[in-house]
């Protein structure tokens, strides 16, 4: 592999406001309706059926390497910022994690495989169940969920008087580990790494398996769900997305 072009490696100076823009670039429409896809279909039925699918892990061996070289064949349709491969995306998120913060070689290499779980999209998986901002589903879904006034109209969750409330099915500060997410690849790929018993540290699977939660991360929102656990960790997550961000 050639690795990433030149052109897009890591420039620390991009403004952070630059990133996220989903109210208007080249992207728009593509992105738009991947989160309507999303948005439609993610329900807590759907969720409990992708986690019997996958859990598993019976779909292919491979080591990590060739999975994210595999990931040379997927662009991210929910990504409003870039279009080029989820590849370059992988090494340049490492690349900045490693500017910030050269002496954990840990956090280096979460930053490298923290989207392997994209791979799904190249076993038939339709990316909206891949990509993308992920959120709670058994309860209401919060204003700061990215499109939130006009894509969950045709959610049959969005209707459920169990799921209309704020805590829905959960209990208050039930903790993150309790909630079922929206699927996609933050969890898939947590689960790969139990499944395979990943020598990674607790903090390392924590910033994958919530590392698209920006509902929570980012906007302050589903704190309610939190235990002390999600707390303490809440930082971490935000470092990681603050070297996320700052890979192009």
């Amino acid at each position: 592999h050639k690795g990433p072009d030149p052109s897009l490696t890591y420039r620390p100076n991009v403004e952070k406001d630059a990133y996220r823009n989903f109210k208007s670039g080249n992207l728009f429409d593509r992105v738009f309706n991947t989160y309507k896809l999303m948005h439609t279909n993610q329900t807590m039925e759907f969720v409990k059926q992708k986690h019997s699918d996958w859990s598993s892990c019976s779909h292919a061996k491979m080591s990590m390497m060739d999975a994210i070289m595999s990931l040379d064949q997927l662009v991210d349709e929910s990504d409003p910022d870039v279009d080029f491969p989820n590849s370059f995306h992988a090494f340049q998120t490492a690349e900045g994690i490693r500017h910030a913060h050269p002496d954990k070689d840990w956090f280096h290499l979460v930053g490298l495989i923290h989207d392997v779980g994209k791979i799904m999209s190249l076993y038939n998986e339709p990316q909206w169940a891949v990509v993308g901002d992920t959120f709670p589903v058994g309860c209401r879904f919060q204003n700061s969920i990215v499109f939130r006034d006009s894509t969950f109209v045709n959610n049959p969750d969005e209707t459920n008087p169990s799921y209309k409330t704020e805590n829905g099915i959960y209990q208050p500060n039930c903790g993150l580990d309790k909630v079922f997410m929206s699927w996609g690849h933050d969890e898939y790929l947590y689960r790969v790494m139990k499944f395979n018993s990943f020598s990674l540290s607790i903090e390392g699977l924590y910033m994958i398996r919530f590392h698209s939660f920006y509902p929570w991360h980012t906007n302050g929102d589903y704190m309610h769900l939190c235990n002390d656990k999600d707390l303490d960790m809440l930082p971490l997550v935000r470092e990681f997305n603050n070297g996320e961000g700052q890979e192009i």
